[in-house]
Formats: C-alpha cells, sequence, structure tokens
C-alpha cells in the first residue's frame, strides 16, 4: 500500500525525469491543466528536469495541451506505442494486420455497445460518427478521421481503442479474452481498454528514455491513476499513485499523492524540488 506524500522528508531531491499520466492524474476531471503547473514547470526545465506527459492519448492531443510550452517536450503517447522527443520519434510499434482486422470484426459483430478507434500514426480513425462515441473519442484524439471502411485504414497502426461506456473492465476480461494471450489487452480508463502488441506499455517508454537520456530510476517520478500506470510505476523509484486512482494502483506505488482535483501532482512535486 502507498505512503502518503507527506511521509517524504522536503527536498529538493535528486530528480532528472518526470514522467506524469495525463486523465485523472495532472489534469483535472474537466481536461484542463491547474494553472500552478506552469510555472512548477518553468522551474523544472530551468533546473534541467525533463517533465513527460504518459498517455493513451494520441501524440497530436498532447502536443495540443501542452502548446503553450515553448521548444518541444518529450512525449510516451499512445500508451507506450510512441515516443517523441524534441520532435523525433524515438520508437513506435505497429499491429499486425491480421490483428487490427480480428478487433474490428470482433467491435462490429459483438452484442455489447462497442466504439473502436483504429490509432495510426498520422491519425486515428472511426467508422461511425455516433454522438456520444464520437465526443469521447475527441476528448483524446486531436487527430481524428471518420472513414467508410475501418478496414481501408493504411496507416502504421500503433493500438486499438476499444470505447465501453458501460463495462470497460469486464470487455477487456471477456470479449477480448482470449487475445490478452497474445497481446496487450489494457483498460486504460472507466470507458477505454486498449490493445496493443505484447511488451509495450508505458512503463518500456520510460525505460527507452531512461537509457536514452543517462537517468537511473532512482531520478525519476512517476505519476498515474489507472492500471495502463501500472509498468509505468516500476520504472521509478519516486512512484505515486493519485488519491483517486484505480485500487490496485494504489497497491503498486510507492506513495499517494492527493487527487487530481486537488492538484496533486504540483502539490507533491513542490515537495520533492523543495518549492
Amino acid at each position: 500500500m502507498a505512503r502518503p506524500w507527506t511521509s517524504i522528508p522536503p527536498g529538493p531531491h535528486d530528480i532528472r525525469l518526470v514522467v506524469c499520466d495525463m486523465d485523472g492524474s495532472l489534469l483535472t476531471d474537466d481536461g484542463h491543466v491547474p494553472e500552478s503547473f506552469w510555472p512548477l514547470l518553468e522551474v523544472m526545465q530551468s533546473r534541467g528536469i525533463a517533465f513527460v506527459p504518459a498517455s493513451g492519448r494520441q501524440y497530436a492531443t498532447l502536443r495540443e495541451v501542452f502548446s503553450r510550452v515553448p521548444g518541444d517536450l518529450t512525449y510516451v503517447a499512445e500508451n507506450g506505442n510512441l515516443v517523441v522527443q524534441g520532435g523525433e520519434v524515438l520508437s513506435s510499434t505497429a499491429m499486425d494486420a491480421a490483428t487490427v482486422q480480428r478487433v474490428i470484426e470482433t467491435v462490429r459483430h459483438s452484442e455489447k455497445d462497442l466504439g473502436l478507434v483504429v490509432c495510426g500514426l498520422a491519425s486515428a480513425y472511426i467508422e461511425h460518427s455516433e454522438p456520444a462515441f464520437l465526443a469521447e473519442a475527441q476528448k483524446y484524439y486531436a487527430r481524428l478521421e471518420t472513414v467508410a471502411d475501418l478496414m481501408d485504414v493504411s496507416d502504421d497502426v500503433l493500438k486499438l481503442a476499444v470505447c465501453d461506456f458501460a463495462d470497460a473492465e469486464g470487455t477487456a476480461g471477456t470479449t477480448f479474452r482470449d487475445l490478452a494471450e497474445t497481446h496487450q489487452v489494457v483498460v486504460s480508463g472507466k470507458r477505454w481498454v486498449d490493445i496493443m502488441n505484447d511488451g509495450v506499455d508505458k512503463g518500456r517508454g520510460v525505460r527507452k528514455l531512461q537509457e536514452a537520456s543517462g537517468v537511473t530510476p532512482a531520478q525519476t517520478v512517476v505519476f498515474g491513476d489507472y492500471l495502463n500506470d501500472l509498468q509505468m510505476l516500476d520504472a521509478a523509484d519516486w512512484s505515486f499513485a493519485m488519491a483517486n486512482a484505480h485500487p490496485t494502483v494504489r497497491d503498486n506505488a510507492r506513495y499517494l499523492a492527493p487527487s487530481n482535483q486537488e492538484h496533486g501532482v504540483v502539490t507533491a512535486l513542490e515537495h520533492l524540488l523543495g518549492l
């Protein structure tokens, strides 16, 4: 069980890399970055500390969220399937066509009311634009195209995001149970299941950044709230679950930060940096 953030001695501590989940962690429930974060980011940059958004969101969407920041941040996008550093792709992973087709067919023929986003390198794609599903998808995909047939998408597919308004965890464990034997089937939010190649996750993305930058786990801080953040927590000695996190995340993090609504990322970082 995570210890309270107040159990950590006040900083400054030797931190070189801060990796932060977006939804449910840094972002408030209305999808905004707390205003108190921006001056904190300036402090981190002045100290040579890299701040890295890590999310199931699309790279273009993350760039939009941080558009007010001069220069290029490093991003772990699409749940680790795309890592971009300095505007250049550090790593990306594409799925095979057979798996993509299998998931498309599964969603089409499911008795459940499911939506599907095919997440490509250039854009994300949907097949129907039912208003509630479209509004949900647009939260996470700034580049989103509606196509007549998802089978015709020729883009490199990084992951497949299945939307279930009723029970995403249940869908992951039933509808895609067999696929989980060969692929990652990750519950990335209350309404989303992400399907990806095996061995690809946010934690792998963080480790690639650590290797590229010469940063150790002892110099790394990670914040997360949901099941797609679990592997990322293992990559950092300073691993934080948000107070609003899924119980499994709270059990696997070393420390517990205040909730996203309480701007817990800002509070914990200010403490670690001695501000």
